[in-house]
C-alpha cells in the first residue's frame, strides 16, 4: 500500500520535547488511527521527537490536522521549535519511503578479519 506520509517535528525548547510527547501522544495516536492513518512511528533524535503519520489519501490527513485534539497538541509547542511537513522526517520533504537495505549476495567481500595479536616471548 503507497501510503502519504506526513510528519510533526518538535524540537527541544525551554522543555524537552520528549515531555511534550509524553503528554500528548495518546490524544494524538487515537486521532490519528480512528482517521485514517495507517501506519506511525515515533523517533526520537538528539534535537527532540519526530512522529511520522501514513495516511491513505491526501483528505485523511487534512481533516486529522483539523481535529480539536491535534490543533490543542500543535498549539501546546512553540512554534519555533515546531514543523509540520509532508514526507517522512528528517527526509525535507521526500516523499518517497525509505529505502531498505541491499541484501548480502553469495559473491561479495568477506568481512575484514583483525589479525591475532603478536606474540613475543621473553626469557628472565
Amino acid at each position: 500500500m503507497n501510503l502519504v506520509w506526513w510528519s510533526i517535528e518538535v524540537r527541544d525548547g525551554q522543555t524537552p520535547a520528549r515531555q511534550w510527547r509524553d503528554a500528548w501522544s495518546r490524544s494524538l495516536l487515537e486521532a490519528a488511527v480512528t482517521h485514517g492513518a495507517r501506519d506511525f512511528i515515533w523517533q526520537a533524535e538528539p534535537f527532540g521527537v519526530v512522529l511520522e503519520l501514513g495516511f491513505a489519501e491526501d483528505g485523511d490527513w487534512d481533516r486529522f490536522r483539523q481535529l480539536p485534539a491535534v490543533v490543542a497538541a500543535l498549539d501546546a509547542v512553540d512554534p519555533h521549535t515546531r514543523y509540520v511537513y509532508p514526507g517522512r522526517g528528517g527526509s525535507a520533504g521526500a516523499v518517497l519511503p525509505r529505502r531498505t537495505p541491499r541484501p548480502i549476495v553469495e559473491d561479495a567481500a568477506p568481512l575484514p578479519v583483525a589479525p591475532a595479536p603478536l606474540l613475543v616471548a621473553r626469557l628472565s
